[in-house]
C-alpha cells in the first residue's frame, strides 16, 4: 500500500495530522509588518543577504494579495539571532483583523516534534530504550495480530507479528499502525468505525487500538499513523502526569513558550487565528468545524494529542525550534543533551523503504529523505533535490504550519498559516520558502 499522494486531505480536519502545506485563496491583503530593528540581527552579520532576502518577503506578501491565503507569520534566525520576523495579511478576514505576532495557531502535526522531544527526555531519565517492544509499557498491546487480506468470504485474514513492534518503529510510524483516514483498507475500516481518535481518553484509545490489527508487519511499513498519539500515553504512564502537564513543565516554561498548550483560555481567545477551509467555489470561508478534536479549543481536552493537539505562537514554536538547533539547549536552559538531539534528529527508516512509495502530503520518503523520531530528516541534500544542509530536520501541520531545523548552516525558521486542505493549484510556501531562504544565504561561512 502506498501513502506518497493524497490530493484530497479534508478529512483530516478531526486528526490535526500532517499534509502538504497548501494554501487557497484569501480575501486579505496587508503589508508586511517587520520587527522593531533593535530585535533582530542584521542579516549580513549572519552571511544573508538583505536584497535576496526581499524575495521571502515578495513570496509571502503575493500569497496573500494573490488570495491564497489570509495571514502569515515568518521567523528566520542564523546562529541563534533572528535576522527576519514578519507578520503579513489577516487573522481574521471578516473582522478585519491584522496578522499581529501573538497570534495564536493550531500546530497540528508540528504537535509530534515537540511529543518526540517528551519522549526523549523520558530517554534520558532511563525510562524506555528504542529496541523495546511497546507492550513492556503498553500491556494491552501484548497480542496484537496483523492483517494479512481477506479470504474468499471477506473475511480478515490476521498473522501473529515476525516481531513484537519496537518503540523505534513507534517512533519512525513503521510499527503498522494507522490513520484509517488514507486508506480503504479492513484496518481502516475498523480505526473510522471505533472513532480512536474520538475517544473520551487516552486509556480508551489504547482499549480500541488492542483489539484493531496492525496494518503491515513491523518495520516492513511506512504509514502515517496514530503512533504520536500513542507515545503521548506513554508519556503519561511513564511520568505519572498529564500529558499537557508534562509537556507544560518540562518544555513550554522552560523554553517561554508563553501560550503553547492544548486549548486557548478565554483571556487569549482574541489572538486566536480563524481556521479557514476552501469551498466549492475555491474560496476561502471560515472553518465551523474549530479544526480538531478540541472542538474550538476553549477547555483543555480529555484526549490530548500527542499527534495533533498543541497551540501555539510562531515565537512559541520558534523557542522549541532554536531549541534542537542549539543541540538541545535555549538561553542557558538545557531539554536534551546534543546526543540524544542527533538521535532524534537521524534517519531511522531504512534504505528499501525510502524509495518514494511512502510518505503523506507533500513528504515523500526517498533516497536522502528519511524519518527520524517524530521528524523528517534530509540525510543527503543533493540525493533528495533540496537546498538544505546535510542534517535538516522538520515537519509540517495540516493548516499550513511548517518549521525546518538546519544544523549544517546552523539556521532555523518557522513558518505559520492557518488554512486547510490541499490541492495541485496551491502555492508550496512550505518548499518555496526553503529556495528563497537559501538563495539569499550568500556568505555560509560566515
Amino acid at each position: 500500500m502506498t501513502f506518497s499522494r493524497f490530493p484530497n486531505l479534508a478529512s483530516v480536519l478531526l486528526t490535526g495530522m500532517v499534509l502538504t502545506l497548501a494554501i487557497y485563496p484569501s480575501q486579505a491583503q496587508q503589508p508586511a509588518s517587520p520587527a522593531p530593528a533593535s530585535a533582530l540581527t542584521k542579516p549580513e552579520a549572519v552571511g544573508f543577504s538583505s536584497a535576496r532576502l526581499e524575495r521571502l518577503h515578495t513570496l509571502m506578501q503575493q500569497a496573500v494579495e494573490q488570495k491564497q491565503v489570509a495571514g502569515v507569520v515568518t521567523i528566520l534566525a542564523r546562529h541563534g539571532k533572528v535576522v527576519d520576523y514578519r507578520t503579513y495579511g489577516k487573522r481574521d478576514m471578516a473582522a478585519g483583523a491584522p496578522m499581529t505576532k501573538d497570534v495564536i495557531f493550531r500546530d497540528y502535526s508540528m504537535t509530534k516534534p515537540v511529543t518526540g522531544v517528551a519522549m526523549m527526555i523520558l530517554y534520558e531519565q532511563g525510562k524506555w530504550l528504542p529496541s523495546d517492544p511497546i507492550a513492556k509499557y503498553i500491556p494491552e498491546f501484548a497480542h496484537l495480530k496483523v492483517f494479512k487480506g481477506v479470504d474468499a468470504d471477506g473475511k480478515m485474514i490476521l498473522v501473529d507479528p515476525d516481531h513484537a513492534p519496537t518503540m523505534r518503529e513507534l517512533m519512525t510510524h513503521t510499527a503498522g499502525f494507522s490513520y484509517g483516514f488514507f486508506g480503504n483498507t479492513p484496518v481502516d475500516t475498523m480505526y473510522r468505525d471505533q472513532k480512536v481518535l474520538g475517544s473520551k481518553n487516552l486509556q480508551e484509545m489504547i482499549d480500541k487500538l488492542a483489539k484493531i490489527p496492525l496494518l503491515y508487519q513491523p518495520g516492513k511499513g511506512w504509514t502515517y499513523s496514530v503512533s504520536m498519539d500513542i507515545q503521548g500515553y506513554i508519556v503519561e504512564k511513564l511520568s505519572g502526569q498529564p500529558l499537557p502537564v508534562f509537556m507544560k513543565e518540562h518544555i513550554y516554561t522552560p523554553l517561554g513558550m508563553k501560550d503553547a498548550g492544548f486549548y486557548v483560555p478565554q483571556e487569549k481567545r482574541k489572538r486566536f487565528a480563524v481556521l479557514y477551509r476552501v469551498n466549492a467555489k475555491g474560496e476561502l470561508e471560515a472553518d465551523p468545524t474549530g479544526g480538531g478534536l478540541s472542538g474550538d479549543y476553549a477547555t483543555e481536552p480529555t484526549q490530548p494529542s500527542g499527534g495533533g493537539g498543541m497551540v501555539s505562537t510562531a515565537e512559541d514554536y520558534y523557542h522549541f525550534a532554536q531549541m534542537l538547533g542549539n543541540g538541545g539547549q535555549l538561553n542557558g536552559t538545557r531539554i536534551l543533551a546534543p546526543a540524544t538531539v542527533k538521535l532524534m534528529s537521524s534517519n531511522h527508516v531504512p534504505a528499501n523503504l525510502l524509495t518514494g512509495e511512502y510518505g503523506i502530503g507533500a513528504q515523500t520518503l526517498r533516497p536522502g529523505f528519511g524519518y527520524g523520531y517524530n521528524c523528517a530528516v534530509v540525510f543527503d541534500p543533493p540525493e533528495a533535490n533540496l537546498p538544505d544542509g546535510k542534517g535538516t530536520f522538520f515537519w509540517d501541520g495540516a493548516a499550513g504550519t511548517w518549521f525546518w531545523i538546519d544544523p549544517t548552516n546552523d539556521l532555523v525558521f518557522v513558518g505559520m498559516i492557518q488554512r486547510m486542505n490541499a490541492g495541485p493549484s496551491s502555492m508550496n510556501l512550505q518548499y518555496l520558502s526553503r529556495s528563497v531562504v537559501y538563495q539569499a544565504l550568500v556568505d555560509p561561512a560566515k
